[in-house]
């Protein structure tokens, strides 16, 4: 396309902007005015240019995202009804997720896995099980959200104990494909910033890669979790993939498909004013679609309280279709190619984690710092502050730090626990906990109801 439309316009340095600015500030500070720094010291500014930004190849997905429904396993035959109505429905992939073995036959009854993409996420470690679904499937679209590292920290205890689940875990990598997942989603949801998120699911995987060798880096797949700062989010997913080819390029690994599955963060869902939460996960999908998510699975605006609904996931799938076919979104993992404001939080961000992971190896691995304590302590300083910042209301979320009905009632629609639960077993680690922003705000409330 010819430029002549522009020659008539004289490029303007960075520096001519930045003395217009100060003229039309009428005297106030450009740096106290207009610039903030975000909690992993990233200095943002009121305008970017292309000197800002440093391009670098990203390898994103080179179609456009699925549309997930996550179906809990507690009846087979529900469970596959869901499913097919999932499918139907417009959703093209499942997560199922199931805390003990299941009649997988009947699971995925009329269930095509080489045309649908399916996730399996256990909360139990059965290697003979594994092999024997991974067998029947025998799909390249099938995934196993297997991950004793991320169980070891947000349960304080291996599934049985480290020998075990590392001989367990080494049957399984040798039987089958996509077979260990990077819990990501757990530091987000626990409070970590995301120069930490990026970092820790870095070191994290890096525990895999020095375990079982190079070769697993083929059979490792991410999920992660996207909260509310939009432009932020979607420049982390975009740094973890150049983060995650560095990596495997130290390995002398190149040329692998990273395959990311995202959902909404739950820190900043609420109880009160609940339909607010369609909007937070409405912007958090755009990010993940934005930031190169393989996979989007959305959650319902209900589910921190109401058990799994019709109405609540019609809901959310909806969001992504709608997203996706009437936002034009369904191949949109290249749109933010290019823009300058990105592209420098994306090189800042990966930066920042790179220092944060090359300490982690130093100190002799991920994995030696979560048992002496040390993620567990970074994450919560972390969320202490994030706490405290929605306390001082510099983080709003509608209708419970800021403008709250106070007509608006919940106790009597609880149908799930929606707060942190008290552990009471013994554990081997200080367990990273998920815990979102508003319960104690909104104990307080249910309390004087």
């Amino acid at each position: 396309m010819s430029n002549f439309m522009f020659d008539e316009f004289n490029p303007i340095t960075p520096a001519a902007w930045k003395q217009k600015i100060q003229v039309d500030l009428k005297g106030a500070d450009y740096n106290e005015s207009l610039l903030w720094q975000t909690d992993e010291g990233i200095i943002v500014k009121p305008f970017y240019t292309k000197e800002d930004s440093i391009s670098s190849q990203i390898n994103l997905p080179k179609k456009g995202f699925n549309i997930c429904q996550t179906i809990y396993i507690g009846n087979e035959k529900i469970a596959n009804s869901l499913a097919l109505s999932a499918l139907k429905r417009g959703a093209n992939s499942i997560q199922f997720k199931a805390s003990n073995p299941f009649d997988f036959k009947t699971v995925l009854k009329n269930i095509d896995v080489n045309k649908s993409i399916i996730y399996f996420q256990f909360s139990f470690l059965n290697d003979n099980f594994q092999i024997e679904l991974s067998n029947f499937c025998n799909s390249d679209k099938v995934f196993f959200q297997t991950d004793i590292i991320g169980n070891l920290a947000e349960n304080g205890n291996w599934f049985t104990n480290l020998r075990e689940d590392h001989q367990k875990l080494e049957k399984i990598v040798l039987a089958t494909k996509n077979c260990i997942s990077i819990s990501g989603d757990l530091y987000q949801n626990a409070g970590a910033n995301i120069s930490q998120q990026l970092a820790y699911t870095l070191a994290h995987a890096n525990e895999y890669l020095n375990h079982f060798g190079k070769d697993v880096a083929k059979k490792v797949h991410f999920s992660f979790s996207v909260g509310s700062n939009y432009f932020f989010e979607i420049a982390k997913l975009r740094a973890f993939r150049a983060l995650w080819d560095a990596l495997l390029e130290e390995y002398n690994i190149k040329n692998i498909d990273t395959q990311i599955f995202v959902q909404p963060s739950l820190r900043n869902k609420t109880l009160y004013d609940y339909n607010v939460n369609m909007l937070r996960t409405t912007s958090e999908c755009m990010s993940a679609i934005l930031g190169g998510a393989n996979t989007v699975s959305n959650i319902s605006y209900d589910a921190i309280y109401h058990k799994s609904n019709e109405f609540g996931e019609r809901i959310a799938r909806n969001q992504l279709l709608i997203l996706q076919q009437e936002s034009y979104l369904q191949e949109a993992q290249n749109f933010a190619d290019g823009t300058y404001y990105i592209e420098s939080i994306t090189n800042q961000l990966a930066e920042k984690a790179l220092v944060i992971f090359k300490q982690i190896e130093k100190a002799n691995g991920f994995l030696h710092q979560l048992k002496a304590g040390i993620i567990q302590k970074k994450i919560v300083e972390s969320a202490s502050k994030e706490e405290q910042n929605f306390i001082d209301k510099k983080i709003i979320l509608l209708g419970t730090n800021f403008q709250p009905n106070k007509n608006d009632t919940m106790k009597s629609d609880l149908e799930l626990y929606p707060f942190l639960k008290q552990r009471h077993k013994k554990t081997l680690i200080i367990p990273i906990n998920r815990k979102r922003l508003s319960e104690t705000v909104e104990k307080e409330r249910l309390e004087n109801e």
